[in-house]
């Protein structure tokens, strides 16, 4: 089975030597999105904010994979203070609907720089 990289000029650029996202077969596996703008500027503002660019991104990585977080079958979030929890189920409803909702495992985990990164895979199959 071929696998393509994805690189999605839409979206913050990828933070090291990785590819934004990898379509092998039926899915699509996007790497951790970040809340930073296209240029690569971290957005230092307040939890909401980066959760928002960070949903964004993720969107775009997904639309230049030909999808859409509506084909989202796991995400995986991660927040440096895990008291933002509730703040970002909020937002993360506003970019993932139902009605047959995704698996998703939220971690706090030591980010540095930023407080929330978001990855995803998507099923495209039948």
């Amino acid at each position: 089975m071929p696998k393509r990289a994805i690189k999605a000029d839409q979206a913050a650029p990828a933070g090291g030597p990785y590819s934004h996202a990898v379509v092998a077969g039926d899915f699509i596996y996007l790497a951790g999105a970040v809340p930073a703008t296209p240029a690569g500027e971290i957005i230092q503002g307040s939890f909401a904010e980066q959760a928002h660019a960070a949903f964004r991104n993720l969107a775009a990585v997904a639309e230049a994979a030909g999808s859409s977080l509506d084909q989202a079958v796991r995400l995986g979030v991660y927040l440096r203070d895990f008291a933002d929890f509730a703040e970002m189920n909020e937002i993360y409803q506003q970019y993932v609907k139902g009605p047959e909702l995704p698996v998703r495992t939220t971690l706090p985990v030591p980010l540095v720089g930023f407080d929330i990164e978001i990855d995803a895979v998507l099923y495209t199959g039948a």
